[in-house]
């Protein structure tokens, strides 16, 4: 019962998130009509943009404007998130300590994940109208059924409670080196299809941002390492110790987030989240060459 009780606390607090109260909110809100996001998206010419953008967090929430809905245009938009999101997932199903997370691999992941990330940089609402018609699964959550994987927060509830997941550990939510390994996993992903290459600079700076951003609602103490996490693909031998290992990152599991922090450089272990008046990074203007 203690542990469903925290779950469900959890659970709350992603809720009170402002990211994804906004999502709620603009479920409530938009139509399945005509779409003139998307359509003022599709007369942009496919550029990569040479400057790079200040991450766009108005009152504690991302928002998208002209300058994101460009970066995501620069890359080739959906298509390339698809192939983006598509590579990292079958690095997560491959993965043995993140892929205890997910309860399925029949379910779109890859395509939802990409819907996800266009709408969040202005290239339409393709997730908001999924979520529309998206069936709701509903499992056994302590002694009640609980619908779930109808949006962020309810699919992040459904992996706490996954089936996969050490008895000892059902239930939990994310802890830091959960954060750590997915997104090393998610930059990985963006390295092999080609979105650290120089023309996509400014994109990958400001999702590297944007992530850094988004994943503190699930570890507060993660965002920290977001860097070190796009840096780590760029060295082979990283790569070549973790599948010798089984696909395991051993130097993160378990390991002590102070412990942890210590291993990084000085300039990135400070971390005062969104609501702090000091512009500290992702938040702080980035410079641009």
């Amino acid at each position: 019962m203690r542990e469903e009780k925290s779950a469900r606390e959890a659970l709350e607090a992603l809720l009170a998130d402002p990211d994804i109260s906004q999502e709620h909110l603009e479920l409530e809100q938009n139509t399945t009509g005509s779409d003139d996001s998307l359509a003022a998206a599709a007369s942009l010419e496919v550029a990569a943009p040479i400057r790079l953008v200040q991450l766009n967090v108005v009152n504690r929430a991302h928002r998208s404007n002209s300058d994101t809905l460009a970066l995501v245009r620069s890359i080739g938009g959906l298509s390339t998130l698809r192939r983006f999101t598509e590579c990292f997932y079958e690095k997560c199903f491959a993965d043995p300590h993140i892929d205890k997370f997910i309860r399925s691999h029949s379910d779109p992941h890859g395509e939802r994940f990409a819907s996800w990330i266009a709408e969040k940089f202005g290239d339409g609402r393709p997730w908001t109208k999924e979520r529309k018609t998206r069936p709701r699964d509903v499992m056994k959550v302590g002694h009640h059924l609980q619908e779930v994987a109808f949006d962020r927060s309810s699919a992040h509830f459904a992996a706490w409670h996954s089936h996969k997941r050490e008895p000892h550990k059902w239930g939990q939510h994310f802890k830091p080196d959960d954060a750590r390994v997915w997104m090393r996993l998610h930059f990985w992903a963006a390295r092999e299809t080609g979105l650290f290459q120089p023309q996509f600079r400014a994109f990958m700076d400001y999702y590297i941002r944007f992530i850094g951003h988004f994943v503190s609602v699930y570890s507060s103490k993660s965002p920290p390492f977001t860097r070190e996490s796009a840096r780590w693909s760029a060295n082979p031998e990283n790569i070549r110790r973790y599948v010798a290992a089984g696909n395991i990152m051993v130097d993160v599991i378990d390991k002590p987030v102070e412990a942890a922090l210590a291993e990084l450089p000085p300039a990135e272990r400070l971390y005062t989240g969104s609501g702090d008046p000091r512009q500290l990074w992702p938040y702080d203007m980035p410079q641009n060459d």
